[in-house]
């Protein structure tokens, strides 16, 4: 259980206001992950005769993606802006209240609704990001590029949510002591320090954007 008294205040009113009924965590996370495997193996099935150039999509999409967090969580996630006031209430006023640089992690799966994108997330990211991805590629590139491109895409998106969901893990589970989790945990502690949240750490992954702009802290 949470040491600090009013993480854990929270995080019960959290509970009873977020997850009234049964919440199946592990069925969330189940969800998500499957739907991004999925689309990932379905997208690789249709590659065919792949060109040296054509491979490039891979590096070049999860370096827009890596920069794309970076700016997310940079910006609206921890900035109120117009059109965006959900995705900061529930990353800024809620999951940085439930997980401090003390407390990181859940107390059992009925917690995961803290760490993990809504289910309807991976939806829209698919509908809202995958489909116009591929038919603008598919147009001005090629097929298998459009392919590539929304393949790298959505497992970006699942390796962001795995890592994450590693973080808030006990340190000395499995999970967290898989090789590479705990330094990338670490920056991400960090980054729930309430007096260095909007300024550092803001890669959930890999520090790439934070290394380009300077706000790594160590």
């Amino acid at each position: 259980m949470a040491g600090d008294p009013s993480v854990e205040k929270y995080r019960e009113r959290y509970r009873q206001q977020e997850n009234s009924g049964a919440y199946p965590g592990w069925l969330h996370f189940a969800f998500t992950s499957g739907v991004s495997l999925l689309v990932v193996f379905l997208c690789l099935a249709q590659l065919h005769q792949i060109g040296p150039l054509e491979w490039a999509t891979v590096p070049l999409v999860f370096l827009y993606a890596n920069l794309v967090e970076y700016f997310g969580h940079r910006g609206p996630m921890h900035h109120p802006v117009r059109g965006l006031g959900l995705i900061f209430k529930r990353h800024t006023k809620q999951h940085h209240r439930f997980f401090t640089d003390r407390e990181m992690t859940y107390d059992s799966s009925h917690d995961f609704k803290a760490v993990l994108f809504p289910p309807l997330m991976i939806l829209f990211f698919i509908g809202g990001f995958g489909v116009p991805m591929w038919l603008l590629l598919d147009f001005a590139a090629t097929e298998n590029v459009a392919w590539l491109a929304v393949a790298t895409g959505i497992a970006y998106f699942l390796n962001y949510e795995w890592l994450h969901f590693a973080y808030h893990c006990d340190p000395q589970s499995r999970i967290g002591r898989i090789p590479g989790v705990q330094k990338l945990r670490n920056l991400h502690l960090h980054h729930h320090n309430p007096r260095l949240m909007t300024r550092y750490n803001f890669n959930i992954t890999y520090p790439i954007g934070d290394w380009l702009f300077r706000t790594r802290y160590r």
